[in-house]
C-alpha cells in the first residue's frame, strides 16, 4: 500500500504552518497482568501500515517543507522477553515509507521545539466521537492535553478529512477485503457442513471462528451472531447459547478480519437442511431485495435510495403474504438500513462531504425480514465494490440461492 501517497492526500488538506500529531494508542488494562486486545487508532493505521501500541505520526506542513517523522518505542531485550519482539526502525522505515523514525524519547523535545516555532499556528489531532456519553479515546485526551498545555493555539479534528479518504479504497484495499471475504466463505461451508437439529448457536460459531482462524484470519470483524428461531428476529443478539432446534432457521452475521480489513456477511440457512414453505417464502423476498440492491447500486446514489430500494422490493412481498395493507407498514418486519460502508471498521467511516457513492467504496447490501409471529428471521448481507459504471458482488460466491443451500446440505 502507498502510505506516502495517503499522507500526502492529508497534507494537501492540512492548512499551511500546521502539524498533525496522531497516536496509535495504549493497551487498557482489565486488571493488574491483563490488557484487553489492543486495537490500534484505525486512522493511524491507515497512514502508516502500523498497528502497534506506543507509536506516534507526526506530519507537520510548512512553507518550507511537507514531512513525516515516526516515533517508536526503542526495543529493550528484557521487555522482548516477556511480550515479544518491537517494531524496529528498519521495519518502521520499509512498512510506512516514513525515513525519519525516532525514538519516542525524543518526542517530547521535538514538541517543545514545534511549539517554540511562531511558524505552526494549528494542530491537529483525530477527535472522532460517536455519541456524548462514550469516554474520550486516547487521541482525544492527547488533544485536550495539549489544548491545556499550549492555550491559543487552535486545534483541528483530522478525522473527516480521512474519513473522506477511507471510503474510497485502493486496489490493495479491495484485494484485502476479497481475502476476507473469501475466508469467510470457506467457514460458512464448514458450518453448513456441521450444523443440524440439536447442535448449539455456540458450536455453529465456533465452527466458523475455528475455520477463519485456522485459514489465516487474524480474527473477527465483529461479535458472531448466531440467531436460531426467534433469536433471528433480534438485530445484534449474540448471546448465542441457545438449541438450533428441528425446523427452524439460523441466522449467521458475521465476518473475517483480514490484515486490518473487515467481511461483513449474513446468511440464513436451515437447521435440518430444508426451509419449509413459509421460511421459503420469507426467504424468496428477502433473497428479491438483495438481488435487486446488486442490481442497481452505482456511482452517484446514496445509501437512502438503495434503501428506499429494498423497501419497496419487501413491502411487495409482505402484502403479498397477508402481512401488511400497505408499502408504509413495512416498518414494522423491517427496521434497518440495507446499507453501510466496509473497510478498516465493519461499519466503516463516512464523511459528509461525500454523500453519494463513488468509485471505489465498498458496502453491504443487507434487506432482512423479522417476524415474531412466525418466529422467523431472514437476513442476506453481501459486499459490494461501486464500479465506475455500476457494482461488483464481491462475495457472490458465498451461495444464497434457497435451492443450491438445500442441495450443498443435502450432501454432508
Amino acid at each position: 500500500m502507498n502510505f506516502t501517497e495517503r499522507r500526502k492526500q492529508v497534507f494537501d488538506k492540512m492548512d499551511q504552518d500546521s502539524a498533525l500529531l496522531l497516536f496509535s494508542g495504549i493497551e487498557l488494562h482489565v486488571s493488574a497482568d491483563e490488557y484487553l486486545p489492543f486495537e490500534a487508532n484505525r486512522n493511524f493505521f491507515y497512514l502508516t501500515g502500523l498497528r502497534r501500541d506506543h507509536m506516534i505520526l507526526m506530519m507537520k506542513k510548512t512553507a518550507k517543507e511537507e514531512k513525516s517523522i515516526l516515533f517508536i518505542e526503542e526495543a529493550d531485550l528484557n521487555q522482548e522477553r516477556w511480550f515479544g519482539r518491537k517494531v524496529t526502525v528498519s521495519e518502521a522505515q520499509e512498512i510506512t515509507g516514513i525515513d525519519d523514525v525516532r525514538f519516542l524519547d525524543s518526542f517530547e523535545g521535538m514538541v517543545n521545539r514545534l511549539m517554540a516555532r511562531e511558524d505552526i499556528g494549528t494542530l491537529y489531532f483525530d477527535c472522532y466521537r460517536y455519541q456524548v456519553e462514550d469516554l474520550p479515546d486516547y487521541n482525544m485526551v492527547k488533544a485536550e492535553e495539549f489544548a491545556k498545555k499550549f492555550p491559543g493555539r487552535p486545534i483541528k479534528n483530522i478525522a473527516p478529512v480521512i474519513a473522506a479518504l477511507r471510503m474510497q479504497k485502493d486496489e490493495d484495499e479491495i484485494a484485502l477485503v476479497r481475502q476476507a471475504i473469501k475466508i469467510t466463505d470457506d467457514a460458512l461451508k464448514f458450518v453448513m457442513k456441521n450444523l443440524k437439529p440439536g447442535c448449539t448457536e455456540y458450536q455453529a460459531q465456533a465452527d466458523f471462528e475455528y475455520m477463519i482462524r485456522y485459514n489465516g484470519a487474524e480474527g473477527t470483524a465483529f461479535p458472531t451472531i448466531a440467531g436460531s428461531g426467534a433469536n433471528g428476529t433480534m438485530l445484534h443478539y449474540d448471546t448465542n447459547l441457545d438449541i438450533c432446534e428441528d425446523g427452524s432457521l439460523l441466522l449467521m452475521d458475521l465476518g473475517a478480519k483480514y490484515r486490518g480489513y473487515c467481511a461483513d456477511i449474513t446468511r440464513t440457512y436451515p437447521v435440518n437442511g430444508t426451509y419449509t414453505e413459509r421460511q421459503r417464502q420469507v426467504y424468496d423476498i428477502v433473497l428479491a431485495a438483495n438481488r435487486e440492491v446488486a442490481k442497481t447500486a452505482k456511482p452517484g446514489m446514496t445509501l437512502k435510495e438503495l434503501n428506499e430500494i429494498a423497501k419497496k422490493v419487501l413491502a411487495a412481498g409482505c402484502m403479498k403474504l397477508g402481512l401488511i395493507e400497505k408499502e408504509d407498514e413495512i416498518d414494522t418486519y423491517y427496521m434497518h438500513g440495507v446499507s453501510h460502508h466496509l473497510g478498516i471498521d465493519v461499519h466503516d467511516v463516512t464523511a459528509v462531504c461525500n454523500e453519494t457513492l463513488q468509485p471505489g467504496a465498498i458496502i453491504t447490501d443487507e434487506p432482512g425480514l423479522y417476524i415474531d409471529e412466525w418466529e422467523i428471521g431472514i437476513r442476506i448481507e453481501d459486499d459490494l465494490l461501486i464500479t465506475e459504471n455500476g457494482c461488483e458482488c464481491l462475495s457472490e460466491a458465498i451461495i444464497r440461492d434457497p435451492d443450491e443451500i438445500e442441495a450443498f446440505m443435502k450432501d454432508r
